[in-house]
């Protein structure tokens, strides 16, 4: 479960103080698939790059999993986000050089995982994506949509409990970008919590839950149940 209970984010200069986020409040429990919308400069990047811990806050509780963020220092975090976590960009962020199995490798590697085992994972992930066939294929050789479903089968490689979505359609066509949520939402009833940003409305209903975020703050939610709303509630 993702919890976020009053947390405020300020970015302060020598002239001008920003207010990301004030008294953010949000419960993700697991399994949940959640689109957060709102304009641009809302938050909603504040928000996942501190539900990643890419980046601390200034006030409030952030629990992942029971585990109290703010009292963690900065390798903590790291191994926390490292066990708990996948990133999808909307940039893609794949290593030009680098064929699709070692792409996905990379991070493997760095958190010591033995080869038979990120060898299982890497071809366990590529065959989820449908992208098998292509793992010594480099980024340069794939379309944008296909380039994204490595993205995800990196992200997937990690065994995360949560995946956090920037954009992860921002780049790609309307049918591509489609793709993607049908494999995302898959993604998802296999068991994977996933939390996506986005600025496309028709995928944001897509997604069972919807959030919006307006000056830093949690205006409303709604629920879905296929094209079906069921429930909207405000300032939640």
């Amino acid at each position: 479960m993702l919890q976020m209970n009053n947390v405020s984010k300020v970015y302060q200069t020598e002239m001008v103080q920003t207010h990301a986020l004030r008294d953010f409040n949000l419960h993700v429990n697991e399994g949940e698939f959640i689109a957060v919308t709102g304009p641009s400069g809302s938050g909603k990047t504040t928000f996942l790059n501190i539900a990643g811990m890419l980046e601390p806050f200034n006030e409030g509780e952030y629990l992942l999993d029971g585990v109290d963020v703010g009292r963690l220092n900065d390798n903590q975090r790291a191994d926390l986000r490292n066990q708990k976590i996948g990133f999808i960009f909307q940039g893609f962020n794949l290593i030009p050089d680098l064929n699709l199995y070692e792409n996905i490798e990379v991070p493997l590697r760095y958190r010591g995982i033995k080869a038979n085992e990120r060898k299982r994972r890497i071809e366990q992930c590529l065959e989820q994506v449908g992208l098998a066939s292509r793992a010594k294929h480099i980024p340069q050789q794939l379309s944008g949509g296909q380039q994204q479903r490595v993205a995800i089968a990196r992200a997937l490689a990690g065994e995360p409990r949560f995946l956090l979505a920037d954009e992860p359609t921002g780049n790609l066509d309307s049918l591509m970008a489609r793709q993607v949520m049908e494999l995302l939402e898959q993604i998802n009833r296999d068991g994977a919590t996933i939390v996506m940003v986005t600025h496309d409305s028709e995928l944001a209903r897509r997604a069972p839950r919807n959030i919006q975020v307006v000056d830093g703050q949690l205006a409303d939610f709604t629920l879905y149940q296929g094209a079906q709303t069921i429930k909207t509630a405000s300032g939640v």
